[in-house]
């Protein structure tokens, strides 16, 4: 098997399925006994969030889930894996992230979801997966990527709603 080409593409119509991605995410990824980086891709309003949100309900967790904007991370360091969610979106400069110790973050055993990694370039690990999220129609297409083995076994793994799309 090609890691490279493993991709997995579905159809997700609502918010509902859009949260349901991520909770399902966070199922594998426990199962899986390791952390990982995600990468999320999408343009403002394509549902990144809403998968962050389903990651950290998927692990248990009850309160808010907003997107870290201004302050660049979000930690949820209770959960199992600890989670971090990432939002670059303000990020002036790749260099910023060392200066916030962004290495620390990305250990074996943490759970990375990184918005608008682009931002991030050359900083950045690469990811095991990456989730890209566009408009169709009233919905979205997603393309799930597995980068690195432990994303392909997560990918496998994952049982996806809707059509592919």
């Amino acid at each position: 098997m090609s890691i490279m080409g493993n991709e997995r593409r579905v159809f997700l119509e609502n918010e509902a399925e859009t949260e349901h991605l991520g909770r399902e995410l966070a199922r594998t990824v426990v199962e899986s006994g390791h952390g990982l980086v995600v990468y999320l891709d999408g343009e403002l309003g394509m549902g990144k969030t809403t998968i962050s949100r389903g990651v950290m309900r998927g692990l248990g967790h009850e309160g808010a889930v907003k997107s870290p904007t201004y302050t660049l991370v979000e930690p949820y360091e209770t959960l199992n894996p600890p989670t971090y969610h990432f939002d670059l979106y303000r990020l002036g400069d790749a260099e910023e992230l060392e200066y916030m110790g962004i290495r620390d973050y990305f250990s074996a055993e943490n759970l990375c979801l990184i918005e608008w990694p682009e931002r991030g370039k050359g900083i950045l690990p690469e990811p095991d997966l990456e989730v890209h999220l566009e408009t169709r129609g009233e919905g979205r297409s997603v393309v799930l990527r597995a980068r690195s083995e432990l994303g392909a076994g997560v990918l496998n793994e994952l049982e996806l709603i809707g059509p592919a799309s």
